[in-house]
């Protein structure tokens, strides 16, 4: 006898009760009220194998209402995904596989981290894109191996958050047709309904999108929500399938409330409900008609099966193309990577160019574009100025391939989406903006570094030295605070050779992503030996040192090194010996091993910090001075800003003089 729906959507319910009432914690009202919308799509649509959770060709499935987490470890559990039921008892406990929120690379099944609000559905749209592009790049006529779909969940919060506005425009522009979002319209937020608050017009503004909208879906009824995902599929569009609920369905006295929104139901509630719900089994007890109605691993396995059959058969016809998109999926680079790198640094030394670091940047993505294909470039609105294209760049379009995104004035959704496109596979995204435009993308940054994902973030015009466009745009605090962020790797090199190491080091990183803080001024080349240009990677070396003990090391960065050099060749002139430290990466030298650190800034010498930005950062490295940059900056040509600001020899000569 077949199991009725309704026991295999109240089975979400259920778990959703018991687990946030154990953990006293959680937001039950979400899986509760989405429940039977989530039996629409994951019992009768999605693609998935719960035994292989990293098949390249599964359906993704974004939470993006990630407080209502404990609905996709209901639906991993119940569909066989290595979550036993310990793991639901454990909700929300230390090293859990089911944390408060869903996180990448703790539950497997989960694609990506979410919670705060919008990020999901922006990271969904970078999937999206990622599996149109693949399939433009890789399918051929009656041989299709990339082939499916990007389902989202998300609420009122999700798109309130304006980051949903950025994406989802985004995607409607670029019509990623395999992009499915189902909303959760149940007029409930944390403070109550949302008539004071949101009377967005939402189905007119994604149709002003260019999405197909499918409006007045009743969001407990299986077979409507059924319906309207078979629709999505046949559209040229992406989908915004509206379905409205209530909120904590099957919670007699409190479903339809924000009361359920936040909190646990309480004890006698969670007995009420059981009791409405006709459900008798003990809490995280599952009968076992219904774990086999739910269990997706057999169908995943045969779907998988099929899958790599066909992919069996595009390997003899199209080799190079299949070892290419495995070798890409997987993550892994060309094996002539490292010697691209090599040849591109002996080309930065024959020239010995003087010019900004951000046009050293593009230099060093012309160079690596041809034998990386899997770079997919961007900007937000400044490809001029970021210069993150290069000769090979074609620009990303609805109806054609690309490897270059116009992101628009986006450049929270571009990170978002940028995080979205890592976590798919098969392209190595990075994106630019101007460094004081990073504060508008600093969520996206965060969950990056928490997801410890390859994502590539571009910053130029990094400092006081874009001169004349003024306080509003130049980056005094930034790349300080972006070296607090757990797990981001900042570069801000001092001339080509540096900026070379950054993108070899931010590409060959896989355990977190990397910020690059490039120059819109020219800055000078620095010759160096070979031992020096290795300890580039290391985070900060010796760029100039004494034959004798020194009296001073100077640290310095970007821009910044080449003025710490020519103040040391002054000292030398006055009989003072100067160790001059390039620090491109204090995220990575922070890393090394102490004897390193200690070779570097050696014990008992005075050190001073010099950097064009807030100076607090380098009193952690024990500085008996900083010169940098407290108050915001002014509107004038570069050179006038640095000598007002005091960067200059002279007044780097004072300063060590007054601490020696």
């Amino acid at each position: 006898m077949l199991t009725p729906p309704k026991k295999m959507a109240d089975a979400i319910r259920v778990l959703a009760m018991d687990a946030v009432q154990q953990a006293n914690s959680g937001h039950p009202g979400m899986p509760m009220g989405m429940a039977d919308i989530a039996l629409a799509l994951w019992h009768r649509h999605l693609r998935h194998n719960p035994a292989n959770p990293h098949w390249a060709n599964r359906d993704r499935f974004v939470l993006s209402n990630g407080h209502g987490s404990m609905l996709i470890y209901a639906l991993l559990h119940l569909t066989g995904y290595a979550l036993p039921i310990t793991e639901l008892r454990n909700f929300r406990q230390l090293h859990s596989k089911t944390p408060g929120h869903p996180e990448y690379g703790i539950t497997p099944g989960v694609e990506t981290t979410t919670g705060p609000l919008g990020q999901g559905i922006a990271n969904a749209v970078g999937m999206a894109l990622a599996e149109k592009l693949l399939a433009q790049e890789f399918n051929r006529p009656h041989h299709t191996i990339v082939d499916h779909h990007t389902y989202v969940f998300l609420g009122d919060g999700c798109l309130m958050e304006g980051i949903s506005h950025e994406a989802c425009s985004l995607a409607g522009t670029l019509q990623l047709n395999k992009l499915i979002a189902l909303w959760d319209d149940n007029h409930i937020s944390i403070d109550g309904d949302t008539k004071g608050w949101f009377t967005d017009d939402t189905p007119k503004r994604f149709e002003s999108y260019g999405w197909y909208v499918i409006r007045d879906i009743d969001g407990h009824d299986v077979d409507a929500v059924d319906a309207a995902i078979s629709a999505a599929k046949k559209s040229d569009h992406p989908t915004l399938i509206c379905c409205r609920t209530t909120i904590g369905k099957g919670s007699p006295n409190k479903q339809g409330g924000h009361d359920v929104h936040g909190a646990p139901l309480g004890a006698a509630e969670v007995t009420a409900s059981r009791q409405a719900l006709g459900w008798s089994s003990l809490p995280f007890e599952i009968p076992e008609d219904i774990y086999s109605a739910w269990d997706a691993r057999a169908k995943g396995a045969q779907q998988e099966h099929v899958w790599l059959a066909a992919f069996a058969d595009y390997t003899s016809q199209f080799p190079e193309q299949a070892q290419a998109f495995e070798r890409r999926m997987q993550g892994i680079l060309p094996r002539d990577f490292e010697q691209t790198i090599d040849k591109h640094l002996a080309h930065c030394q024959a020239k010995a160019e003087n010019i900004a670091s951000r046009k050293a940047s593009q230099n060093v993505i012309e160079a690596l574009g041809p034998a990386l294909p899997e770079l997919l470039g961007g900007s937000a609105d400044l490809t001029g100025s970021n210069l993150t294209n290069w000769s090979g760049s074609k620009a990303v379009g609805s109806q054609q391939w690309g490897n270059h995104i116009h992101y628009g004035v986006r450049e929270f959704a571009m990170s978002a989406m940028i995080n979205g496109i890592t976590l798919h596979g098969g392209y190595l995204p990075y994106g630019g903006t101007f460094l004081t435009f990073s504060d508008y993308s600093r969520n996206a940054l965060r969950m990056a570094a928490l997801m410890k994902i390859r994502s590539i973030f571009v910053y130029t015009h990094d400092s006081i030295g874009l001169g004349e466009d003024g306080p509003t745009h130049q980056s005094i605090e930034h790349v300080s605070s972006l070296r607090l962020i757990p797990n981001m790797d900042v570069w801000r090199p001092a001339d080509t050779t540096e900026t070379t190491v950054a993108w070899a080091q931010a590409i060959m990183r896989t355990n977190g992503p990397s910020s690059l803080v490039l120059s819109r001024q020219t800055l000078p080349f620095i010759p160096r030996s070979p031992s020096q240009i290795t300890a580039i990677a290391r985070g900060a070396y010796i760029v100039r040192d004494t034959q004798n003990t020194a009296h001073i090391v100077i640290m310095a960065t970007g821009s910044e090194v080449s003025l710490a050099l020519a103040a040391a060749e002054l000292l030398a002139n006055e009989n003072i010996a100067a160790r001059v430290v390039s620090m491109p990466a204090t995220t990575v030298f922070d890393r090394q091993d102490t004897d390193y650190k200690s070779s570097v800034l050696p014990v008992g010498i005075p050190r001073i910090a010099i950097e064009a930005g807030v100076s607090d950062f380098w009193w952690k490295y024990q500085c008996a001075a900083v010169l940098g940059i407290d108050t915001f900056g002014e509107s004038a040509p570069a050179d006038a800003l640095f000598k007002y600001m005091g960067f200059t020899t002279d007044n780097v000569v004072n300063i060590v003089k007054s601490v020696i």
